[in-house]
């Protein structure tokens, strides 16, 4: 009996000093990706699989939160909460830095690390304070979308913005633009994301201007009801469509030859990448982007996701790019099986 009460008390005794050391009920670290993506973008579900799948690698917890509708005010006050809930990192997209910049300086403020994703600049993600940016560069995807429209006889197009509410969208459709030298203004369409408004806006434009050789749409959102209405002009393989982003529907469209390529901006990445960088900065306890970039390299459970969904990050001194990448007839049949989960 007295052996029992004496082990007893050495458990208790043990159970607590690790209370007081936090070893007993320590929990992981909890970060948070706020998006400005509504409920009904399906193209985000990538990056929520993402960042699900690097919580499990690194041993983390990350919430996602968004606003249901997509109205940016009501993202501003997603990252205030984020700000007073105290977590260990924050992840967000700049979808309007004039919107975004007095709740991300909270965010700051309170010494939280912060990385940016997706929308916006590496020159707005360093202004905002963020340790780095992980996206692809807009204006340049745009713009080497259009040389390619432009190769294949491209003279006028018509730029489908499903989300003309984030400033950024514009640089995909100024890119293409450019690239074909005539002015974006005029050949961009700002048409919602409502499927049955698109494709009504879409269908209207291009009666309107039977000339225009080529359509860009900049997501499944505006791809989808796109392709209907491309459909049903019988347009489909006599105008030249690309689109941002993948989806079944528009793996399809690419098979069957009515869309000429996907810009692949590999969405996992954004959402891996950043839950990553924070986890090892905390663990390894550095600051030092050397560091945390050879220990992701490093990592086998992160290049055992990476080479399975065949996605290649490029690394830069402080900025990671996750794209552009071109799904075209040629390569479909490799990232097709992960279209809409990792691709």
């Amino acid at each position: 009996m007295k052996k029992l009460l004496g082990l007893l008390a050495v458990l208790c005794l043990s159970g607590w000093i690790a209370g007081l050391t936090g070893v007993a009920h320590a929990e992981p670290d909890r970060f948070v990706l706020v998006s400005h993506a509504p409920d009904s973008d399906s193209w985000w579900n990538t990056i929520k699989n993402a960042i699900k799948q690097a919580g499990e690698d690194f041993g983390v917890t990350v919430d996602y939160r968004n606003p249901p509708s997509g109205d940016l005010a009501d993202m501003a006050r997603i990252l205030e909460q984020a700000s007073a809930r105290n977590y260990a990192g924050v992840i967000t997209s700049i979808a309007d830095i004039d919107v975004l910049k007095k709740p991300i300086a909270q965010v700051v403020g309170k010494k939280i690390p912060l990385v940016t994703i997706n929308s916006g600049t590496t020159a707005q993600s360093e202004q905002l304070g963020a340790i780095m940016h992980v996206g692809q560069p807009e204006y340049d995807a745009g713009k080497a979308a259009g040389e390619r429209a432009k190769a294949a006889g491209a003279k006028s197009f018509l730029c489908v913005n499903h989300y003309a509410t984030n400033p950024a969208s514009f640089e995909r459709c100024k890119g293409f633009a450019d690239a074909l030298g005539v002015d974006f203004k005029p050949a961009t369409l700002d048409t919602g994301s409502d499927p049955t408004t698109v494709e009504s806006k879409v269908s209207a434009y291009l009666r309107k201007n039977p000339g225009t050789s080529a359509v860009l749409t900049l997501g499944p959102n505006s791809a989808h009801p796109t392709l209907k209405a491309i459909a049903k002009l019988g347009l489909k393989g006599k105008i030249f469509m690309a689109t941002f982003d993948l989806s079944p529907e528009i793996s399809a469209g690419i098979k069957d030859g009515t869309v000429a390529f996907a810009i692949d901006q590999q969405p996992y990445l954004q959402g891996y990448i950043p839950v990553a960088v924070l986890a090892i900065m905390k663990q390894q306890n550095t600051q030092d982007l050397a560091k945390v970039m050879a220990a992701l390299k490093a990592s086998p459970k992160a290049k055992a996701r990476f080479d399975a969904y065949g996605l290649a990050p490029v690394y830069g001194a402080r900025h990671i790019s996750s794209g552009p990448g071109f799904v075209t007839k040629d390569n479909i049949g490799k990232v097709e099986k992960f279209a809409g989960q990792y691709r």
